[in-house]
Formats: C-alpha cells, sequence, structure tokens
C-alpha cells in the first residue's frame, strides 16, 4: 500500500513526497511534467509520468499499488494566467479533479486530502479570514478550485470517502536541507524577489499596487513555509486514518506581511536594500489575504515550525542561490 501523490514533480507535490520519506511512508507520484521535473521526486520514491486527467493510467496506478490515500497537487494556479485563459483552468483543475475523484471512488480509495486555495474566498468581507467566509471568487482560478471542493465534498457523500480539503494562503520558502524549492520562472512574490536578491535577475522588483486601503498601501499576504504545509498534510493522513470526520481547513499562519515588510526581510537577510518599483494592480488581486487557522490548529493539532518572514526568505534565498550554482555548474 502507497500514497498516492498527484503534481508529485512540482513545488509543492515535491515537499510532499520529503515529507512522507522522512516520516517512513511509502509513496508514488504523478506528474505530466508540464510545470515540475523530474529531478525534485526523491530518487527512492517512483513517478508515473502522465497527466492527472487520464483514467485509464490513475486506475492502473491504483489498482498495482494498492493506493488507499491520495494527496492531490497537480493543477494550474497563477491567478493572471486563469483570467487570460479561463478553459484551460477549468479544464486542468475542475475537469481534471472530477477524474480522480471519480476514478478513486470506482477503485475504493477511502482518503482524499486536496490542495485547495484562499482564492476561493475572493475579496473577503472580513480579515483574518475564517472557513465560514461565503464562497465567492473572482477569478476563473479560484471558481475553479471551489467547484473541485464541491465535487470531492458531494462525491463523499456518495461513496465511502473520506477528505480534508487544505485552502492554502501564500506558500513560499524552501526545504530547510536545500532538498527541494520553487523551480521556473517566478511566478511568486519571494521567488521572484529572491531571483533579484540573488543576482539571477537584474532588474527592480516590481510592487503591483501601492494605493491599496492597508497601512502602507501595499497588498497584505499570509505567507506560509511550504514544509510547514507539508506538514500539515502529514497531520491530516494521520487525522482521517483515526476516522476522523472530513473537514475543509485554512492552512496559514494567522498574521499578513505587506509586500514592503516582505523586501524589508530580505534587507535583513541580504545585508542589501531591493530595487524596487510600483506598478499598477493585477486584475483579480486582494487588498488582504489573512488566514483564521483557529480550525486547522484545533482539528490537526497543526504546530508550524517555520512561522518567521526571515526564514522563508532566507531559505527561497538559499535555493535560488543554489539553483544558479548548479545551472552554472552545467554550463
Amino acid at each position: 500500500m502507497a500514497v498516492l501523490v498527484t503534481g508529485a514533480a512540482g513545488y509543492i507535490g515535491s515537499h510532499m513526497l520529503l515529507a512522507l520519506l522522512d516520516a517512513g511512508e511509502k509513496s508514488i507520484g504523478i506528474d505530466n511534467l508540464s510545470t515540475g521535473v523530474e529531478w525534485l521526486v526523491p530518487n527512492k520514491i517512483p513517478l508515473v509520468v502522465a497527466d492527472v486527467g487520464d483514467e485509464r493510467v490513475l486506475r492502473s496506478v491504483i489498482d498495482n499499488h494498492d493506493i488507499q490515500e491520495v494527496i492531490h497537487f497537480a493543477g494550474s494556479i497563477l491567478v493572471t494566467e486563469s483570467i487570460k485563459h479561463p478553459l484551460d483552468y477549468y479544464s486542468n483543475n475542475t475537469e481534471n479533479t472530477l477524474k480522480l475523484v471519480r476514478s478513486c471512488a470506482e477503485a475504493g480509495v477511502k482518503r482524499i486530502i486536496f490542495s485547495s486555495t484562499a482564492a476561493v474566498y475572493g475579496t473577503p468581507e472580513r480579515v483574518p479570514i475564517s472557513e465560514q467566509a461565503p464562497i465567492q471568487a473572482i477569478t476563473p482560478y479560484g471558481a475553479s478550485m471551489a467547484m473541485s471542493e464541491r465535487i470531492l465534498k458531494d462525491a463523499a457523500k456518495a461513496h465511502d470517502l473520506s477528505y480534508v480539503t487544505l485552502r492554502y494562503f501564500n506558500v513560499a520558502g524552501a526545504d530547510p536541507k536545500g532538498r527541494a524549492g520553487e523551480i521556473g520562472k517566478p511566478t511568486h512574490l519571494i521567488k521572484a524577489a529572491a531571483q533579484i536578491a540573488a543576482g539571477i535577475r537584474q532588474e527592480k522588483f516590481q510592487i503591483y499596487g501601492g494605493d491599496y486601503a492597508t497601512p502602507d498601501g501595499a497588498a497584505i499576504r499570509d505567507y506560509v513555509h511550504v514544509t510547514d504545509l507539508a506538514a500539515a498534510h502529514l497531520k491530516a493522513l494521520k487525522h482521517l486514518r483515526a476516522d476522523n470526520a472530513s473537514a475543509t481547513l485554512n492552512c496559514g499562519y494567522g498574521r499578513g506581511y505587506s509586500v514592503y515588510e516582505v523586501l524589508e526581510a530580505f534587507g535583513r537577510i541580504t545585508g542589501n536594500t531591493l530595487p524596487y518599483e510600483v506598478a499598477p494592480r493585477r486584475a483579480g488581486d486582494p487588498p488582504q489575504l489573512i488566514a483564521d487557522n483557529a480550525a486547522i490548529r484545533t482539528v490537526l493539532d497543526w504546530r508550524p515550525r517555520y512561522d518567521d518572514i526571515d526564514f522563508i526568505v532566507e531559505t527561497a534565498l538559499k535555493w535560488e542561490q543554489a539553483l544558479a550554482e548548479k545551472s552554472g555548474d552545467a554550463a
């Protein structure tokens, strides 16, 4: 028996494989490598290179490896891109989640942990945001994930299936041991800033929107270290194995940092001020997203280890420096 991890060769999926490996759990990954890379997958863990929407392959993997538990990360996650290409997001997120859940239900898989997002809340009426806040996504990305949540919830009622849905806030940082981190083009604030701080990109950092109704005018986000996020999934697995009820939970630290405050953290770590300029707001960006994390602390007994913006920034920066060194060695 093994835990199946979808999107296993990506940023969060690879950290999940490391967490399972460190916990002594047997796992297998599936990834189409459209954004992930095979070298992020630990050597001891088998990887099936296929699309999670391929139900034939899914059933084969589930049956051949006696899969009883699935942790689902595969999907598209870029807010701005979802506005430009909404149908791709409904296909890759909602439709493929439907195929995965159907395959699991038909094969008798017992437990699913689903990677969702705070984007399902849209522009929240109150912060911190509790799980009881209205679901009112303002982007195709958020809407596609809200639909996927509903599919899983309805399937669980109709089949012998339990689940934990984790609504992530802003995931950042890299494995403290340097084994994994975020790859590809920078699409998130901390990775983009880390590349500039590491000298990989010779440009000014872009602050998208300096006129929000926040203390310093910049957007505020709740940044959660990726290793703490993976640990939350292990807690969710333990929760479901103990036959506890299905749950939908926020995963964040419960406090936010503005873009300027994140740049200040880079200054403390590097000793240098990061050059920046203020650009227009991006579509789909709420002013603040901060988690009310009381439920996950109570239900899963989740106790984050890396709730420190400086540590998050430091691990992200070290990862970018290691990638640059690796790229230089390859050249």
